[in-house]
């Protein structure tokens, strides 16, 4: 199979952090498929990478079928962002996780799991590590995050709703 012309260019991934995400998980298998020469950036937000971009097809943001207003980033920006690739790849667990082993009350979630704990008071973030971090700080008493972050922040996991076979989206930063 020929690799694309702009896939032998990219060195930069660009995708949702802080470490622990599922997009770092797929933003990273993505590079490595791709050659030693792709770097993965983390953003507190994907349309961060939008901020500065270099428009010169070596740069490329990692997004996930589920990620919140992806169509407002798709069409707000089809003058310097290229849909150019997909795949399919099971996330890390998604746990609900918190301090203790009491049941929480109050839960941090990233937009696109909320409906996992719809019965709690949800605390909306940007991310399910940054979830994970709120937890751990004393913002919250629980979150929904990935098994990876619960186990980095020392979370005690209550339920495991297992991996979710997810799509994974690639964009290509260019000008037009």
């Amino acid at each position: 199979m020929n690799t694309p012309e702009w896939r032998r260019r990219l060195r930069r991934l660009h995708t949702l952090g802080p470490a622990g995400t599922n997009l770092e998980a797929a933003a990273l298998a993505y590079a490595e498929g791709t050659g030693p020469t792709v770097d993965v950036v983390l953003h507190t937000a994907i349309e961060e990478a939008l901020d500065e971009p270099v428009l010169d097809g070596t740069h490329a943001i990692v997004a996930c079928a589920v990620y919140p207003d992806l169509h407002t980033l798709v069409f707000s920006n089809l003058h310097r962002l290229r849909m150019v690739d997909s795949f399919l790849m099971p996330t890390h667990n998604m746990v609900l996780a918190a301090r203790t082993e009491a049941q929480p009350r109050t839960v941090a979630t990233h937009p696109a799991p909320a409906q996992l704990v719809a019965d709690r008071d949800r605390t909306l973030v940007t991310s399910n590590s940054q979830a994970a971090i709120d937890c751990a700080n004393g913002l919250v008493e629980g979150c929904v995050t990935t098994i990876v972050a619960a186990r980095r922040h020392r979370l005690h996991v209550l339920t495991d709703f297992g991996p979710v076979p997810m799509i994974f989206t690639v964009h290509l930063l260019s000008a037009s």
